[in-house]
């Protein structure tokens, strides 16, 4: 049947209401989780798919037959049939039961761009789990295969449609494996949140430069000139700092650091960027913050009574992003 037939009788709606009701009944009984979740038999529910309603028609018509023609080659066909269909569906809740999903991470975008919620499974099993599929509500099912003893990652690209927070309740984790004739499916009730930035689309200059006194040292970047002095090594210095020949005179890691007698930077103030309605002014907010941090300065935010210092980097350019995303928003 096509969607607009299932639309014209109603039954894509008479759908969405049963699974919805499911969905409600599922949590209620499962309680929200917490990661890691190791899923257990009693939360793993199964159904036949349409292959598998054609293959229980089949076989009962085999049966039908058999008992009429009283022919007992039929019969055994029609039990050997019946019992792989047993089996089938042992096999596939099986496959399900004991996939724990160990962590869930995000992946934020701009508007209209898709973000990622990336689900990290483990299987404690010495046995492959084939075909564990991984969606929610408003993203496509994707497949993974979890080795024995291993891990493995989905990567679900969930629309961002417009700025803002955009909220997952829940994972749904299901499989076919191996005919296809059942699917078992199971939830895992966790709050995923995903930002939308503001696209960043503008063609006003940014504020000029402002120079920031204060000599105080850090770690090289592209820019900084002037020598300040060695210090000792800290976990996450890059290799590339390490003076080595200090290394080498016994003297163990040091890390060379320089100093800017005068730092630029940019500050990028949303009560400055006049006119316009509010979400072209964040735009244009992010529009200068991607073009500064593409060019490697060093730039600070200044909306709704919140002030980022200026700072370089991805995580800056992330945080500064995220302020931009949840402005006007609740916390």
């Amino acid at each position: 049947m096509s969607t607009l037939a299932r639309d014209r009788f109603g039954l894509g709606t008479v759908r969405a209401r049963f699974r919805a009701r499911a969905a409600a009944w599922a949590r209620r009984r499962q309680g929200d989780d917490r990661l890691p979740v190791t899923i257990g038999t009693r939360r793993v529910y199964i159904l036949p798919t349409r292959a598998g309603l054609a293959y229980a028609v089949l076989v009962f018509v085999m049966l039908l037959a058999g008992l009429n023609y009283a022919n007992s080659v039929a019969l055994m066909i029609t039990f050997v049939l019946a019992g792989f269909g047993m089996i089938a569906m042992h096999l596939c809740h099986r496959n399900l039961v004991g996939v724990t999903v160990r962590d869930v991470s995000t992946v934020d975008a701009f508007a209209g761009e898709n973000g990622q919620i990336r689900i990290t499974f483990e299987n404690s099993a010495d046995t492959p789990r084939i075909g564990i599929e991984a969606a929610t509500d408003a993203t496509e099912r994707v497949a993974r295969d979890v080795p024995a003893a291993g891990t493995a990652r989905a990567d679900l690209a969930l629309p961002l449609a417009r700025r803002g927070r955009v909220s997952v309740d829940r994972l749904r984790l299901s499989t076919a494996f191996p005919f296809g004739l059942f699917r078992a499916w199971t939830y895992v009730h966790l709050r995923v949140d995903v930002l939308a930035w503001p696209v960043p689309r503008g063609r006003r200059d940014p504020p000029p430069e402002a120079a920031t006194g204060g000599n105080a040292p850090a770690v090289h970047r592209a820019g900084d000139e002037e020598w300040s002095g060695l210090r000792d090594f800290r976990s996450g210095d890059s290799p590339r700092q390490v003076a080595w020949g200090a290394y080498a005179r016994g003297r163990g890691l040091l890390v060379k650091t320089y100093q800017s007698p005068a730092a630029h930077h940019r500050l990028f103030d949303l009560a400055q960027v006049a006119g316009g309605d509010l979400e072209s002014r964040l735009e244009q907010l992010s529009a200068w913050i991607v073009a500064a941090h593409a060019r490697g300065e060093r730039f600070g935010l200044a909306i709704g009574g919140t002030t980022i210092p200026p700072d370089a980097g991805n995580p800056h350019r992330e945080l500064c992003l995220r302020e931009l995303a949840l402005h006007g928003a609740p916390r």
